[in-house]
């Protein structure tokens, strides 16, 4: 009798690639990375999934600095969105970087709805993407995608589970927009809406956050260190003809713009060094009552921590792995 076994690989026979065949969209999302674009209300997480879209699909600059490693078809679905109104949006993205729309390997889902809940549904996506073969799916948001608990780990890791098995059948990567809650949290993928599942869940991920009416823009992945945070700004003509994210030319300031703690994790990582809370004062020009409550919180949170020469992060890893977590 011959029993049904699961594929079994000799470790050595795995194929690999270069680490810099692994993106996608170079230093933003990786080329199989399945992930969470996070943000409060009105962040403008569906422009920044829309302008990865596009730009997978172009082969152009993500948000005119991310450099597109694998260009080929985005398939998306914009849930609280009528189809010309994904289209009008795209338009004035193509606008400002003098594409023509009409040759752009973009597609979009036109449906009432989706449920990833039910099998039906699971059915005509998983067809769809394998008519299409997309090198990047994008669902938005989250929330109008499913009748399941959101706050329930078993429901929502089931929803999950099948992200993560069409994203393998089909060697894509997997962008989902969801919501944040605006309660400060130790790290912003806890401030996620739901279940501790989704912020695991992602590769890669990308957090869009408010501060003093600036929109930041903050990077995290499972297999590279994390890159600096970006301030970002939505750019419209008087018509709104040309409407697109792109970076802030005031990035270089951006410690000062950052809530404290952030700020403080943003330094400590770009440096090998330990630094002492004398310097790091200096470097944020803060107040050093404010800049004590922030190094306390994030000792007591394991994300720094202090010894004679001065204060350094945890390391998020165990020594000697080949995996580099985010820093921030």
């Amino acid at each position: 009798m011959i029993l049904d076994t699961l594929n079994v690989l000799k470790i050595a026979e795995i194929h690999t690639e270069k680490s810099t065949e692994n993106w996608l969209v170079k230093d933003l999302w990786g080329q199989e990375a399945v992930g969470i674009v996070g943000g409060a209300p009105k962040c403008c997480k569906s422009w920044l999934g829309l302008d990865i879209a596009l730009s997978v699909a172009s082969g152009t600059p993500c948000l005119g600095h991310f450099e597109v490693k694998r260009k080929g078809p985005a398939l998306i679905y914009l849930a609280e969105d009528a189809a010309f109104m994904v289209r009008e949006r795209v338009l004035g993205i193509c606008r400002h970087r003098h594409l023509d729309i009409e040759t752009l390997d973009l597609h979009i889902i036109d449906a009432p709805s989706l449920r990833l809940d039910l099998e039906t549904d699971r059915t005509k996506l998983i067809n769809s993407i394998d008519r299409l073969k997309p090198r990047l799916l994008l669902l938005d948001p989250l929330v109008r995608l499913h009748r399941v608990d959101e706050n329930s780990s078993a429901e929502i890791s089931a929803l999950l589970g099948f992200l993560r098995k069409i994203q393998r059948q089909f060697n894509m990567a997997v962008i989902l927009v969801h919501h944040m809650s605006k309660k400060h949290r130790a790290q912003l993928g806890q401030a996620l809406r739901g279940s501790s599942d989704l912020h695991a869940f992602g590769d890669c991920n990308a957090y869009l956050v408010r501060n003093n009416d600036k929109l930041f823009l903050s990077v995290e992945h499972r297999f590279a260190p994390a890159s600096k945070p970006l301030q970002l700004t939505l750019i419209s003509n008087a018509d709104g003809a040309n409407t697109h994210l792109e970076i802030a030319e005031n990035t270089n300031n951006l410690n000062h713009n950052l809530p404290l703690k952030e700020a403080v994790k943003h330094i400590l990582a770009g440096t090998d060094k330990p630094l002492t809370r004398a310097a790091l004062r200096k470097t944020l020009g803060v107040n050093n009552h404010r800049l004590g409550l922030a190094l306390c919180d994030l000792e007591k949170q394991h994300i720094a921590v202090r010894n004679s020469t001065g204060w350094t992060l945890i390391p998020t890893n165990p020594p000697n792995s080949d995996t580099q977590l985010p820093l921030i």
